[in-house]
Order: C-alpha cells, then structure tokens, then sequence
C-alpha cells in the first residue's frame, strides 16, 4: 500500500495529546516521525494513564495511545552540544513540530528564524492554546481550559448539569487534527517553507460553525440542550426498556414512518404536532408520547426496526460496547501489537478514521520506550558509538 507521506521525516517536540495526536496521523500517512524527547523524562505522557505500572515504567497507557510507528531520541536541547545536535537533525527535516509554550524555542535558540536559516525548505508548526500573539498568549491551557474558554462547557449538558465539561479531551484532538491537516497542506506548497502557528481555542470553535452563526447571524444565544437537538423534533434521546436510542425524524416522511411503526398515527392529526415547529415547541410533551411505546421494548431491537423503514436511529452505546460491534471491529480501526517492549505484553491502540483505496492506515511498530533509537538517528548524522557514550555521560542524550 502507498502512504502518501513516506519519505517525509519529522521531528516531533510534542508532549501529552495535541501535538502527539497530529503526528500520529502523520505517522499512519507515512511520514518517518522521530520523537525528539527530553533527557531521563520523556513525553510527560509516558507517567500519564490509568495503569500506574505502567506509568512508572514510563509507557503510560496516555502514551501508548497516539505514539504508535514514532521513533524514539533523547536530547537536552538546554545543552550546546544538545542544540548542535537537534539543529544538524533538523537539517534532515522536512516538519518540526511543537506544542511549548509560545517564546519557549525562541528562548532555547531554537526558533523557527535559527531553523529555517538552516533549512529554508522547513515546515515549522507550533501548537498552542491561544495562538503565537493576542492578549492570552502567555496562558496555560490544557484540554479543560479551552473548553470552557472556547464556550464548549456553556454549550454541554443540560439547564441542570451545564456548563459541563465533554467526556474526552476534544480541544486537544480537535487541535491536533488541525495542525495534521495544516501540515499536510503546506507538504503539498511549492516552494516549501511556512510557519503554521494552531490555536487550540480557534480550531475548536472552527468546528463549532453552526453554534457560532445561529449566534451571528440569527441572534440567538447558544444555550445547553442535552440530549435534544434543537433544530428538530422528534430528534434526540429516548427511553427504550433496555437503554436508550437516539432517532432523529429531522424529515416529515421520517415523522410519518416514525408514528405509523409505533401504531401513533393519531399525533399526526393533532395540532401541536402538526409542523415541524409545532412539534419543536412542544418537543417534550411529544417525547413522553412515543417513550410510551418505545418503553415496552430494548432500545437495539427499535434501532434495527427503524432504520429499516428510514429513520435514522441508534442504540445509545458504552465505548466497550462499540468496540465489540463488527462496524469497528472488521474495519481494521484497532491495530494489535504484540509483546510491546517496555509492556511486556500485547496492546491495541486505535489508527485512523478513514481507509485509502478500501484499506485502513497502519504503521508496523509499536510506541517506542524512551531513546530506543539513539543509536540508529544519532549514528546516521555522523556520530560514533564512543560519541553516544560520552554523550551520554554529560547528559546530552
């Protein structure tokens, strides 16, 4: 199978999740990513998980996660002999990427003005929470806070719950996505050569399109609706006698086939019910109607029935749950290792959400435990084993 990306070298700064996340895209693609972590320490990830020994051993489940086909070198960047080093690297290059803090490389001599006089052809991208300027510039932001910054909390749950907070880090992956697709871009430039600058705040309300314009354009002020999706109803979250099921009847015909399956006909006939706005108005008093019915039966047994008559439905599932379905499990989304070193046992990690030409993206070796490929990087640039052993010693490598 041809990557579209192999052949492209790049060096990965990142620690934790955005930053990781885009370069494990970049890895699936093809590209030869090379994490470049600090010295004894590593991704901070390595110590992240919910398997503390593994986060002892330094591969946390948190790293397994998204650094699956990376190769591994340490390198004090503090260090003279550290910055020579990482700059004869980056020669090599075609991306660095990194999600410090804004200023930090410029502060190692390191910025993008040093790398790109050594390598004009240098895709440089920096990831940040709020950008490379603006009045937050200087913010720390994890996951959390951008979502609450971003308006994401204000928008999650319901009157009762909100703001609250969504179940995964989405700021971090939405902002890791970004950086992959911007990178992916500027690969494809002639002449090479940028400074991408990823706002985690900005790329998470680029995806919040339709919130933001109901707001600009209509005036009206995002609020947190649970379950229930506005623009619609019958639409959101029912009560089934095993679960729940979403069913979204967003079209007339999906109302009518909706009614007639649960022998409600009659709804149709009255006014409340009569549009589209009607029954948005009254959505609830609608919803404790049909969960009449739909109470009498398990939630996946009416989700199999009304998709088959064309109303877009679905059992309301646990991530264990979805796993087993074979929609996930036959598709090649889950890749298997086995013996992983440093685990001492097999693992799955999750690749990509898209297949190329009917196959999914994979990449041939596990996350690598920490400095696994010293040798074979700092050896390719010209250094002996002597010198790995020396630098070693004075704590460059």
């Amino acid at each position: 199978m041809a990557h579209p990306l192999s052949g492209i070298r790049v060096l990965d700064l990142t620690n934790v999740l955005a930053g990781p996340f885009c370069c494990h895209h970049l890895a699936h693609l093809g590209a030869e990513v090379i994490k470049v972590e600090a010295v004894g320490r590593g991704d901070l990830a390595r110590q992240l998980g919910a398997d503390p020994t593994l986060n002892a051993s330094s591969m946390g489940v948190s790293f397994l996660a998204q650094n699956a086909g990376k190769k591994s070198v340490t390198i004090n960047l503090k260090h003279p002999q550290g910055k020579e080093l990482f700059l004869k690297l980056v020669e090599t290059a075609d991306v660095v990427v990194e999600n410090f803090r804004p200023g930090v490389m410029n502060r190692l001599e390191l910025g993008y003005d040093v790398l790109k006089s050594i390598n004009p052809q240098l895709i440089y991208c920096a990831i940040s929470g709020f950008g490379q300027d603006g009045p937050w510039v200087h913010r720390p932001a994890y996951d959390q806070i951008i979502q609450g910054a971003a308006g994401v909390m204000s928008i999650t749950g319901d009157d009762e719950s909100a703001p609250l907070r969504v179940g995964f880090p989405v700021a971090d992956t939405v902002g890791g996505l970004t950086a992959a697709f911007a990178i992916s871009t500027a690969l494809n430039s002639r002449p090479r050569g940028t400074f991408i600058d990823v706002s985690m705040l900005e790329s998470v309300l680029a995806t919040m399109g339709w919130v933001i314009s109901n707001y600009l354009i209509a005036g009206v002020e995002p609020s947190a609706n649970g379950n229930e999706n506005v623009t619609s109803a019958p639409s959101g979250t029912f009560q089934a006698s095993a679960g729940l099921i979403n069913i979204a009847a967003n079209k007339d015909e999906q109302w009518v086939a909706l009614t007639d399956h649960l022998g409600l006909a009659d709804l149709r006939q009255r006014p409340e019910y009569a549009t589209r706005e009607d029954r948005k108005k009254n959505r609830f008093q609608l919803k404790t109607e049909l969960e009449k019915v739909l109470k009498r039966r398990p939630a996946r047994d009416w989700a199999k029935e009304l998709n088959r008559i064309g109303v877009p439905s679905g059992a309301v599932l646990t991530v264990p749950e979805v796993l087993e379905m074979p929609q996930v499990a036959d598709r090649g989304f889950l890749r298997e290792f086995e013996n992983v070193p440093g685990v001492d046992r097999n693992i799955e990690v999750v690749t990509t959400g898209f297949k190329l030409d009917g196959r999914p993206l994979t990449v041939e070796t596990p996350p690598p435990i920490l400095g696994k490929h010293n040798s074979e990087i700092w050896e390719e640039l010209g250094l002996t084993q002597n010198d790995l052993v020396e630098l070693q010693k004075d704590g460059v490598i």
